[in-house]
């Protein structure tokens, strides 16, 4: 059995060789390269051929940057190979070590896309650009050029994964050489770096990678911290020694008896996750008791479980604590077996057991493809591109929905969650979705149809809730209908980046019809008041009048028009008067007989924005002011934001009466239809006598005028002998109102009820 010695293990290799904190970590040597020479002992896995490319790569490299120096004071040329040497130690092929080599030529040397396809090759220069900030764009703010970066770089490892392993590597040299910095800049590359680059290391299984780029961010985020926890780690490291001993004798002697040749190994946590765990639990250092580990290493799956079982002959488990991740692999490939035992002076010890192969993709993700060639037939770029193909699907289809790329980053954020629960379909399928997942987040896992057509969940054969919150090994069964829509309110409760993309692409599409008809109806009638009528929007024909008002708008099309005057953000009569303007310099004549009515059925204290009729079918294009809560009967006005719509107010709304007031233009003139399509909402303020059976009497009394409860408001105060209600109460209109405030007085409970007025 093969011992390793338990002293070098026991330390991380991000903690090795490290000065106490808060100084800035070393580097592991073995990691820094600074000549070529030193990158070229490194890559004795390329055919000579590709050495060659790797050295004209290397030459073009240094004459791109030449003069060029890093913070530090260091050549520049001395970053690119220290990328190319961590980039070589995963034995990737040439084309990455070369694109590691220029990663930084497109974006710092104005060296261009064509040059290098010319020089290296089409996919060299795909991985090139792939890595190329969008810093020469303009974006408005820093963190949106940022967002589209990152948004560039996502989509470019979609086509080719060894994109994000370059730049893993190129942020991993930069963290070890952080220190260079000015701390403002330190502090915003750590960050970004624990809330972006670890997680997406992490999700990719690159768990090496991963805990050194937590350690570092933790380093300069939280320097104080890290030395006082870093200081408490040895202390307890001195205090445990004996456990530590005692626990590896007795395994070493327990596999020796079974004749089972396996590698102990111990490990540590590092120092970020004794901290992360100490805030989770908000305990304190003492109380986070399973410190140091054990992993055995064994050689073929059927002997995991054997080792399994020696272990568990030799100290009792820990109930609930042990997890098979071989039967059931983590998301990102990531297979063993863990189990947590009591040792014999009561302390908890985790045990990891795995094959070789098992191993090295643990510790190296997709790397490992190319490291170890494990399970490879063929390309073992092709094997490692289906490890993260779940995944790397869901970016696509997420910027195949989300145009904004701040709200692409957000939803990559959502799906970069390391906790996983694993549940079945009814045909026994296995999906890993994020902790805290729904019904709604397994429907759209499955497929955006079943997503946007489900009504109703079952879990383990029992009904439940949209918003129930799924637990590893739930079987879980969606119910559909082929009416059903997505609901706004999912929105609070999925956790998936798909989920909310695809529920967000569904209600973005649904307002822009609505703002587009919207649109058209106030356009058509705002035209009307100049005596023309509306062109046909399609086609826009070169001889029609949209291609010169679409040149002054700034808009693609007609629909797009439309939509921006549903929304708001451009004025009906405005937009009206330069397409009147424009029909009239190309011969049509105003309508006489159109003009005279509309300009007597129109007082000059009106709207100049025209009429629109509202009967409850306008969709999310019209909202009524929650201030007022107006309902058919009242005498309403219509005030259109800037992108907001159009919302309906009261006529003597005093919130309505100010934005009217601050900006005249915006508001119009809105009618009720005759018979609308919908009952509208409004509140009701209802004092009652505390009783027995109180607020049954209310909903009695609300039912038997056919109204609806949509909400009841009792307040914080705890009730006396009476009680303040506020309830919102679904209504056909003013006269069914009346109808429910009569039934409401004469209940015997209530004492008081009135409409609420703002």
């Amino acid at each position: 059995m093969g011992i390793r010695s338990f002293a070098a293990e026991l330390l991380p290799t991000a903690l090795q060789g490290r000065p106490r904190a808060p100084a800035v970590p070393m580097s592991p040597p073995s990691a820094e390269v600074t000549t070529f020479a030193g990158l070229q002992s490194k890559l004795t896995h390329l055919p000579k051929a590709d050495l060659k490319a790797v050295r004209d790569a290397y030459k073009f490299a240094d004459e791109a940057h030449l003069g060029q120096f890093r913070a530090s004071g260091e050549p520049y040329i001395t970053h690119p190979i220290a990328v190319a040497g961590l980039v070589a130690d995963w034995k990737l092929d040439a084309q990455a070590v070369m694109a590691a080599l220029r990663h930084d030529a497109m974006e710092d040397c104005g060296i261009t896309k064509t040059e290098l396809i010319e020089r290296f090759g089409a996919t060299t220069a795909e991985l090139v650009d792939g890595l190329t900030k969008l810093d020469k764009l303009q974006f408005s703010t820093r963190e949106e050029g940022q967002a589209e970066s990152f948004r560039k770089m996502l989509l470019a490892m979609s086509r080719d994964v060894r994109v994000i392993l370059v730049k893993l590597a190129d942020r991993l040299h930069n963290m070890r050489t952080l220190k260079a910095m000015k701390a403002e800049k330190r502090q915003r590359i750590a960050q970004e770096t624990l809330d972006i680059y670890a997680p997406i290391a992490h999700r990719l299984g690159l768990n090496q990678i991963y805990r050194e780029l937590q350690e570092l961010s933790f380093t300069y985020l939280r320097p104080w911290r890290h030395a006082a926890l870093e200081k408490a780690v040895q202390r307890s490291r001195g205090y445990r020694r004996d456990i530590v001993a005692r626990v590896q004798n007795d395994v070493t002697r327990a596999f020796n008896e079974a004749k089972m040749k396996v590698e102990v190994t111990g490990r540590e946590k590092t120092v970020y996750s004794i901290y992360r765990k100490m805030r989770e639990k908000h305990a304190g250092f003492a109380s986070v008791n399973d410190i140091f580990g054990f992993r055995i290493v064994v050689s073929s799956l059927p002997d995991c479980y054997l080792a399994l079982g020696v272990l568990h002959q030799l100290y009792k488990p820990v109930p609930g604590r042990f997890k098979d991740y071989i039967a059931i692999p983590k998301a990102n490939g990531y297979q063993s077996l863990h189990t947590t035992l009591v040792s014999p002076l009561g302390t908890a010890v985790e045990f990891q057991i795995r094959t070789q192969a098992m191993h090295a993709v643990a510790e190296a993700g997709i790397a490992a493809h190319w490291l170890y060639k494990v399970g490879a037939k063929g390309n073992p770029s092709d094997v490692a591109q289906r490890l993260g193909t779940l995944w790397l699907k869901s970016l696509i289809d997420i910027q195949d929905e989300t145009r904004d790329a701040g709200e692409f980053l957000e939803h990559v954020k959502i799906d970069l969650v390391p906790d996983a629960v694993y549940v079945f379909t009814p045909m026994s399928k296995i999906l890993a979705l994020p902790r805290g997942a729904t019904p709604v987040d397994f429907a759209y896992a499955i497929h955006s149809d079943v997503g946007d057509h489900c009504v109703a969940a079952k879990i383990n054969g029992e009904p439940a809730t949209l918003r129930a919150e799924l637990r590893s090994g739930d079987v879980v069964e969606v119910i559909t209908a082929p009416n059903a829509r997505p609901n706004p309110a999912w929105l609070n409760f999925v956790r998936t980046g798909r989920a909310r993309s695809k529920i967000r692409h569904y209600l973005k599409n649904l307002e822009q019809e609505e703002s587009q008809a919207l649109g058209e109806k106030m356009l058509a009638q705002a035209l009307r008041l100049e005596g023309l009528a509306l062109p046909p929007l399609e086609p826009a024909a070169a001889d029609t009048v949209w291609p010169a008002v679409l040149r002054w708008s700034g808009n693609r099309s007609p629909a797009e028009l439309m939509t921006d005057v549903g929304l708001g953000r451009k004025i009906a009569t405005i937009v009206a008067k330069r397409i009147a303007q424009d029909l009239r310099d190309m011969g049509h004549k105003p309508d006489v007989v159109t003009l005279s009515l509309n300009r007597y059925a129109t007082p000059d204290n009106e709207s100049p924005q025209g009429l629109v009729v509202i009967d409850g079918a306008e969709g999310a294009s019209v909202t009524m002011a929650a201030c007022c809560r107006p309902i058919p009967g009242d005498a309403i006005v219509g005030y259109l934001g800037r992108g907001e719509g159009l919302t309906v107010h009261t006529a003597d709304c005093q919130v309505g009466q100010r934005l009217f007031g601050r900006d005249r233009e915006r508001w119009m003139r809105v009618e009720w239809a005759e018979e609308p399509s919908r009952p509208f909402e409004t509140q009701l303020q209802v004092l009652l006598h505390n009783g027995k059976g109180a607020l049954a009497q209310v909903a009695q009394a609300v039912s038997r005028a056919e109204a609806d409860i949509t909400h009841i408001d009792m307040g914080d105060e705890r009730p006396g002998e009476t009680a303040d209600l506020k309830l919102l109460v679904s209504v056909r209109d003013r006269l069914h109102l009346a109808e429910v405030l009569r039934t409401l007085k004469r209940s015997p409970a209530v004492l008081r009820v009135q409409r609420v007025r703002p």
